[in-house]
């Protein structure tokens, strides 16, 4: 963090703290949900539905949260949210019942629809042109610190009883909670009000439909595209290994964590470099290219050496992606951080719920097909960052 100035640095832990215990509790659950939902004798349909409730409340959210963060500032929301999550962790700890976990999924997907725009919106709030970048890809380290983290210190502490991830993934987000209090609010009153004044509170429909106008349109088209590439990439990828080359759980698990430990270092290490050297869109343009081949060699069977590097290339490349399309909307989002940033979650919530469905689809036609599609569709993706933008002040959101 040495490029931010000093007044950024503290704020800016605490989001990354925020991000890191969210995606923390998140990642704990995963290894024991199979063996939790033997306690209410559900199946595997039901931990899908329970993936589903989480990422449809983050849909619906995500852009609610974005405007409400610039409305009544980034602190509120993003403590609103933490306390969500919280309370999400919770409620699974103690219910009894099928029907509690899906609300309480539903309630965690609300706190992070909330919260996570509000977070960008911070963090677009603290940082100049020249280190938004470093600041998104921090946020993105901790996110992905959290998923590598999440599953072995859930089956850890699952060992002193199966509900007691839960309990300590609600204790870690309220700690966070408080510490969340001391962070200054970075949107004065004077330009919530100006905010007010420009625009009312819309439908998910029509801030979709008025995404299109946006200046920064394309940029969500990448990060949708982007997504929906991951998701085919994580949602089959232990089914893929197995079959493939006949790896159990702790080969999987390895190759994965080391992939998710490149993305990290890369992002806090190598990403402002390279922006500096060569510009947002020509990283963009070089890691969506990556990322496609990247996909198509893992379809060839060598050894575990090869697999290893392969997927550490796909991270690699694909841990740039994010943060810095983020910056570009950040960056033409003028004074609608919040909006923007809430556009950004509800068009990673949308490939979030569509890649894993069409994965699953065409990974029973043939284990190939799902990284053959996600690297024609990541590939394609590059036609989109040619299309040279108009001046962003022509451009704007129909209703600023």
């Amino acid at each position: 963090m040495s490029s931010l100035s000093k007044s950024a640095r503290f704020p800016l832990f605490i989001l990354m703290l925020n991000l890191f215990i969210a995606l923390l509790g998140q990642g704990m659950v995963i290894p024991i949900l199979p063996e939790y939902l033997k306690l209410f004798n559900a199946s595997g349909a039901a931990a899908g539905y329970l993936i589903a409730a989480f990422g449809a409340a983050q849909f619906i959210f995500s852009p609610i949260g974005g405007q409400l963060s610039d409305k009544w500032g980034r602190k509120s929301m993003i403590i609103s949210g933490m306390f969500l999550t919280v309370l999400s962790d919770l409620i699974f700890a103690v219910s009894t019942t099928l029907p509690l976990l899906y609300i309480a999924r539903f309630i965690g997907g609300i706190g992070i629809g909330i919260m996570v725009p509000s977070n960008m919106a911070y963090v677009a709030d603290i940082t100049t042109h020249e280190t938004r970048a470093k600041g998104m890809g921090y946020l993105g380290a901790s996110m992905n610190l959290g998923m590598v983290l999440g599953p072995g210190l859930g089956g850890i502490i699952a060992g002193f009883g199966i509900r007691m991830p839960y309990f300590f993934a609600g204790g870690l987000g309220l700690i966070a909670t408080i510490l969340c209090f001391y962070m200054p609010e970075t949107l004065p009153k004077e330009k919530r009000k100006s905010v007010n004044k420009q625009a009312t509170r819309e439908s998910i429909r029509n801030q979709i439909v008025n995404s299109f106008r946006t200046s920064y349109f394309r940029y969500l088209l990448l990060i949708l595209i982007m997504t929906f590439g991951l998701m085919n990439y994580e949602t089959v990828y232990a089914l893929f290994v197995e079959q493939k080359y006949g790896f159990d759980a702790t080969k999987i698990s390895i190759i994965i964590t080391v992939g998710a430990i490149i993305g990290i270092i890369v992002q806090i290490w190598l990403l402002d470099h390279l922006i500096k050297r060569l510009g947002e869109i020509k990283l963009i343009r070089i890691s969506l290219v990556m990322t496609a081949i990247t996909l198509l060699l893992m379809i060839f069977k060598i050894n575990l050496g090869y697999l290893l590097v392969v997927s550490g290339l796909f991270f690699a490349f694909n841990a740039f992606l994010r943060p810095t399309v983020s910056t570009l909307i950040a960056n033409s989002a003028g004074d609608r951080q919040g909006y923007a940033a809430g556009l950004n979650t509800t068009y990673t919530s949308i490939g979030n719920i569509l890649g894993p469905i069409l994965a699953g689809l065409m990974f029973d036609k043939h284990i190939n097909i799902p990284y053959i599609f996600g690297a024609i569709i990541l590939a394609s993706a590059f036609f989109i960052t040619l299309q040279k933008p108009k001046k962003e002040q022509e451009r704007s959101v129909a209703h600023d």
